[in-house]
């Protein structure tokens, strides 16, 4: 549905590209202060405009008939193959992207006010925030996109600008190696992404969103009708699909490349690989629910398998992680799954739809309090120049706001009502309890880790032994406070918005009731982690030490990260370089490359034996035509006779 009241939003994203246009072009000419200033205020008018388009959408234009439509305030043919199969670019309002207009452009300005705090006095002060606006733009566009190959652009778009900050000390050899393991990982992904775009497409003539999620449609049938391997081609696309989302919510096996990107800046992370970027997955999984759950509903139970694996195997590596923002690395992966596996064990439709609604609820918590909490570790870090949780230690008297608003965060993902995190896990657990015990139960025990690895953070960053720092720590000046005490409140309320009534699988409002067996049953293991935690790291001891003694094997895979990143090597030395690439590349060299040179060497040996023929003196030349006419004269002779 076209309607002009939202044609507005169109500049949501051209404001930020404006912004990167002008400070990146500019950034030699352009004051540090200056940069940042037209940066932040792209970001915050585009924030406003966010603002007032989900004001305007959840109560106003977008709920009609009694459930929530789809609005296009500005569409542009761009591409045409046939009649229905083109490229258009153009804007899409509905409940999933308004809600991810608010998270991406309030956890944005956040960043970009806490950086000017942060980056003070960094070479490439400029260059660090046309990139911020890059990215800002990029993931705009990539919510608001109207079709499929409108959001795969925009997404090797967010992947690029990923690429940019966590290179951002391009100086540093381990930046430069996880801004290209980051970039070839999440490349491999999209490739998968991109082959399940074209083979969606080819059956059901479409790109278009609006078109593909019709659920009445018939349209997919076409797709589900062929099969191949044992599974319809629909499904096979969706997984594909699924793939690439894998990639860019660093999903196993796919995760190697998020630890890693802890090598950008600290506000990078809290914007890119917190809050933003990494669920961009999600939001391709839910954008496309409708096709999952009506017509591949085997490709929807991988999604949950995957997110349910995927969260206890990060959960278990950050128990024992010492680097904080690591620690905060696997948190988000495990939360990521977390997502995952709500949309997965969901239905379409409003009560069925609980997954997806609890899904979508988490994502929007999760940015919060998940931003909060790397913001909070970047104040730690600006505090005592180290991200080694063994560097640090009573934090607490010298750091109060970060130590006080860290605390918040850290009580929001462990679930503890009444804040943010404890809405949305509930639902989560709800869903899962629903579908599948053993997801149920998986998902139990991740927030008991949950709770224990983050408060065994919280005790030996600000409890624990006070230590004798270099130069006394101090806390977040106050660019960087704003940005924590204002993402600190949002941890304590969002969880209050009745999101069931904004966000659904069909788009029809519902309500929620607290599941209260599963609420007591979540709080409870949270609160068991806690204790364990405080038991463990509290006061300075030798517990951590003895248990990880009592249990070699299990503590030093999880302190080794279960080699994955060691068998990813060996596969790509051993198999790939060794195995294939290394017998292509002898066969290059020798056979095809030894044809072309033997071709090359005969032709110089023909034309060294004959270039006299052509040497430029008149007399040869004479010479042979009166040699040739006798020739020629005597062989007329010869036939004659």
């Amino acid at each position: 549905m076209h309607t002009d009241m939202f044609s507005y939003t169109v500049w949501i994203p051209l404001i930020l590209l404006a912004a990167f246009l002008l400070v990146g072009l500019l950034s030699d000419k352009l004051k540090p202060l200056v940069a940042g200033l037209i940066s932040t205020a792209a970001i915050l008018l585009a924030a406003v405009l966010a603002y007032s388009a989900a004001a305007g959408y959840f109560f106003g234009a977008g709920l009609q008939d009694g459930h929530y439509t789809t609005l296009i305030p500005f569409e542009q043919l761009w591409l045409r193959f046939t009649d229905t199969l083109v490229i258009k670019m153009g804007i899409l309002l509905d409940p999933i992207s308004v809600m991810m207009l608010v998270v991406v452009t309030t956890v944005s300005a956040m960043v970009h006010i806490y950086s000017f705090g942060y980056m003070k006095g960094e070479k490439g002060f400029q260059r660090y925030y046309a990139f911020l606006s890059l990215f800002s733009f990029s993931m705009l566009g990539l919510v608001m996109a109207t079709n499929l190959f409108q959001m795969y652009i925009f997404w090797e778009l967010v992947g690029v600008s990923s690429y940019l900050l966590i290179g951002f000390y391009y100086q540093r050899p381990s930046a430069v190696a996880a801004s290209k393991k980051a970039f070839i990982v999440t490349r491999f992904a999209d490739l998968g992404f991109l082959i399940g775009i074209l083979l969606l497409s080819y059956y059901t003539r479409t790109f278009d969103f609006m078109t593909l999620t019709q659920p009445n449609s018939g349209i997919l049938s076409s797709a589900a009708g062929v099969s191949f391997m044992g599974a319809s081609v629909l499904t096979w696309a969706l997984v594909l699909i699924f793939m690439g989302g894998a990639g860019k919510s660093a999903m196993f096996p796919l995760h190697i490349w998020l630890p890693d990107a802890m090598e950008g800046p600290t506000p990078v992370s809290a914007l890119i690989h917190a809050a933003t970027m990494v669920v961009a997955g999600v939001y391709l999984v839910a954008r496309l629910f409708a096709v999952y759950a009506l017509g591949a509903p085997a490709a929807l139970e991988v999604v949950a398998f995957i997110g349910a694996f995927t969260s206890l195997f990060a959960a278990i590596i950050a128990i024992t992680q010492t680097d904080i923002k690591r620690v905060l690395a696997y948190s988000t992966i495990s939360q990521i799954g977390y997502m995952m596996l709500a949309l997965g064990v969901s239905g379409y439709g409003s009560e069925a739809g609980l997954g997806y609604t609890a899904s979508m609820f988490h994502l929007f918590t999760h940015a919060m309090f998940k931003a909060l909490l790397f913001l909070g570790a970047g104040a730690v870090i600006h505090a005592v120049h180290s991200n080694e949780m063994t560097d640090m230690g009573g934090l607490r008297k010298h750091l109060p706001i970060t130590h006080f608003t860290f605390l918040i965060a850290a009580l929001a993902i462990s679930g503890i009502p009444p804040l943010a995190g404890f809405f949305s896990k509930d639902e989560i657990l709800a869903a899962a309890h629903g579908h599948y015990p053993l997801y149920f139960w998986s998902g139990w025990f991740v927030a008991g880790l949950t709770a224990f690895y983050m408060f065994r953070l919280y005790f030996r960053v600000f409890w624990g032994e006070d230590r004798q720092y270099e130069h006394k720590p101090h806390d977040a000046p106050p660019s960087m406070a704003i940005a924590l005490i204002f993402l600190a409140l949002a941890s304590v309320v969002v969880g209050f918005i009745p999101f069931s009534h904004y966000v659904s699988a069909n788009g029809e409002p519902y309500t929620t009731h607290m599941h209260w067996q599963v609420a007591a049953l979540s709080v409870a293991i949270a609160v068991a982690g806690i204790g364990l935690a405080a038991w463990m790291y509290l006061r300075p001891g030798t517990v951590a030490d003895r248990l990880a003694a009592a249990m070699p094997g299990l503590y030093k895979w999880s302190k080794n990260k279960f080699y994955i990143d060691e068998i990813y090597l060996w596969v790509t030395r051993t198999l790939i370089f060794k195995g294939l690439a290394w017998p292509i590349a002898w066969f290059d060299r020798h056979v095809v490359d030894g044809t072309m040179n033997g071709m090359a060497w005969a032709t110089a040996q023909v034309s060294e034996k004959i270039k006299g023929l052509q040497s430029g003196q008149l007399q040869q030349y004479a010479y042979a035509m009166v040699l040739g006419a006798v020739a020629f004269l005597l062989l007329l002779l010869y036939w004659g006779a």
